[in-house]
């Protein structure tokens, strides 16, 4: 069953738009990290994006890097990352994406790395700063084994605001799942997107794929949120997840300020 696929199907039919929410692993420790990611998935949580902490997060502002710092000073590294996901794949049937950037990947080893996200329930993988042209190391046969099965686990590519419309079509060949369109250049958690930009960039996407298509980057309010829902497949929120957590680091009631934002966003995601 690719759950991925299934829940955009289920969502189209009932008029509702996929609520993808980002958080580091082990932020700010393992077990609260737990506890934050499990309300969050029974509180509405449609997509759960679990990055793997990393050192040179290049990608990302302030408010993530400094998760990912908070993690790593944990002890958290990829292998948690994926006891982390088997052990929150037993309470939710939500699909599980990994959001990594390639070194621990590539440390980790990419056939070590698809089987055991595989046997973690995991069911897709998104690569930051991995390439087209060079991501074919990842997925091409291994020694005695087959290659990278898409339909198992997916490969989240992602679509830079300035993509043109030929490289568009040809990143939209090579991913599966779903399509992670970049609202806006510059890092995660920067504030402020022209809606109207990326609705062209959506319609633009769609020309040439049928796979949905998700926006990210800048989208940190439920208006926003209803904005973006306007013409995308999917809503991606990492950074004002993030902020919540950093602000309530001696929260004891944070988990519970998490699912709250999370239905906050979920309702505004029902067209």
């Amino acid at each position: 069953m690719n759950r991925i696929k299934t829940t955009f199907e289920t969502l189209k039919k009932k008029g509702e738009k996929a609520l993808i929410g980002f958080v580091t692993a082990g932020d700010p420790d393992i077990d609260t990290s737990l506890k934050l990611i499990k309300n969050m998935c029974s509180s509405g949580l449609d997509i759960l994006e679990l990055g793997i902490p990393f050192s040179d997060p290049s990608a990302d502002g302030p408010v993530i890097q400094r998760s990912s710092a908070r993690a790593l000073e944990n002890g958290v590294h990829t292998a948690i990352v994926l006891e982390m996901a088997a052990n929150i794949r037993k309470t939710t049937h939500i699909p599980i994406i990994l959001f990594s950037y390639y070194n621990p990947i590539f440390a980790y080893g990419a056939k070590k790395f698809y089987n055991d996200s595989l046997k973690a329930g995991v069911d897709g993988v998104l690569i930051v700063d991995l390439p087209l042209e060079e991501s074919r190391e990842m997925t091409s046969k291994w020694e005695m084994t087959s290659k990278w099965v898409e339909n198992d686990l997916s490969l989240i590519r992602l679509i830079a605001p300035t993509t043109p419309l030929s490289r568009m079509k040809k990143i939209s060949n090579s991913a599966s799942g779903f399509l992670y369109l970049v609202s806006k250049t510059g890092v995660t958690g920067s504030s402020g997107f022209d809606a109207s930009n990326i609705g062209k960039q959506v319609n633009e996407l769609r020309s040439v794929t049928n796979l949905p298509i998700s926006v990210g980057f800048g989208i940190s309010t439920a208006k926003d949120v209803k904005v973006i829902s306007k013409f995308s497949d999917g809503i991606v929120i990492g950074s004002a997840f993030e902020t919540l957590i950093e602000s309530g680091l001696e929260n004891k009631n944070l988990p519970i300020i998490m699912g709250k934002k999370v239905k906050e966003y979920k309702d505004a995601t029902k067209l």
